[in-house]
């Protein structure tokens, strides 16, 4: 039987995670954008570590490296990458958990964040108590590639190729847990159909297999493919959001030839619990005039990533949402750790 993720009831609030993502958008930040920088003091005096979660090359690390210098530059100390992979995202959350809680430790993140401690029973570290939000950085879809060998050239062609050859197709995604990974286990789900999932340490990995036509698809970020994808070197099916994606616009969104589907997801920034309220809210200033900054924006569009920069309290109580959300899918599908 097919499961169906069971949303809460809507309230005036818009309760669900999905209605919070969408309504959450640069104006929230507005009044932020206008306090001076020195009312919060000296911070920051040195450079910041920003951790990463996730391998280079995959869409975490990708919009990471597009903000670095906008951020360094608006904050006046550089930002230092730091790419910490495994598990999917819960090495490099780990890490950040357990840094000093002093501005200068802070984590760029992937949603699987908020499916992790559904998925791995035993983390030592409390994803809502041990962070404290700074602001969703961007909403971006899924996005469902293919091996230039597959003979299929849209989701409804893909459903039909499965249920034509069952057990023929794998699918790959940037580790288990991960935001792809459940995409392609609702998509299971939905379509009716069989896949096996091949999961990497991280998008940057699995790419050059499903180019190869080793995995004939993954389940990615719009950040980790589409260059691969205007090059001519994998084939893009259909996005996971409601829409078309303003970064690819002619890529259907996988609803047209699957009514209803939707997995959204999203890149965000957190720092360890404890970090003083005047440095959270230094960074949230500085994150909104970064992120309404013309030229990074169509940076981030192209790659799929929609900004944002909404409030700590709306990023904090989305991730509480999601908390609650994935528990219940992965409590229905029964995902485990491979």
């Amino acid at each position: 039987m097919t499961h169906q993720i069971r949303q809460p009831a809507r309230t005036g609030r818009s309760s669900t995670v999905f209605a919070f993502a969408a309504a959450a958008t640069l104006a929230a930040g507005a009044a932020a954008v206008h306090a001076p920088a020195h009312a919060q003091g000296a911070y920051p005096v040195k450079p910041i570590r920003m951790i990463v979660n996730f391998p280079p090359g995959g869409g975490t690390d990708v919009t990471a490296r597009l903000i670095q210098p906008w951020l360094s530059k608006e904050l006046g100390q550089q930002v230092i990458i730091d790419n910490r992979g495994g598990a999917a995202g819960a090495v490099g959350a780990e890490i950040a958990a357990r840094a000093a809680p002093d501005g200068y430790n802070l984590l760029w993140t992937l949603s699987s964040h908020t499916i992790n401690p559904s998925l791995y029973g035993k983390l030592s570290f409390d994803t809502e108590r041990d962070f404290v939000a700074i602001t969703l950085g961007a909403n971006a879809p899924q996005i469902v590639v293919s091996s230039m060998t597959l003979p299929v050239k849209d989701i409804k062609e893909l459903i039909a190729y499965a249920k034509a050859n069952p057990g023929k197709l794998s699918y790959a995604s940037p580790g288990v847990g991960s935001p792809g990974h459940l995409a392609g286990e609702l998509f299971k789900q939905r379509a009716g159909i069989n896949m096996l999932h091949v999961p990497y340490k991280g998008a940057g990995p699995a790419i050059p297999d499903v180019i190869s036509g080793n995995v004939q698809l993954m389940f990615a970020t719009m950040s980790s493919s589409m260059s691969h994808v205007r090059a001519g070197k994998m084939r893009a099916l259909g996005v996971t959001s409601l829409k078309r994606s303003a970064g690819g616009p002619d890529i259907p969104a996988i609803a047209e030839g699957l009514a209803g589907f939707e997995m959204p997801s999203w890149f965000g920034l957190l720092a360890p619990a404890g970090t003083p309220r005047p440095i959270i809210d230094r960074l949230h200033q500085a994150m909104v005039r970064v992120l309404a900054i013309p030229e990074l924006r169509e940076q981030l569009v192209a790659q799929g990533a929609d900004p944002v920069g909404n409030t700590p309290e709306q990023f904090g109580e989305q991730i509480r949402e999601e908390l609650k959300l994935w528990a219940q899918f992965i409590k229905q599908t029964g995902i485990r750790p491979e």
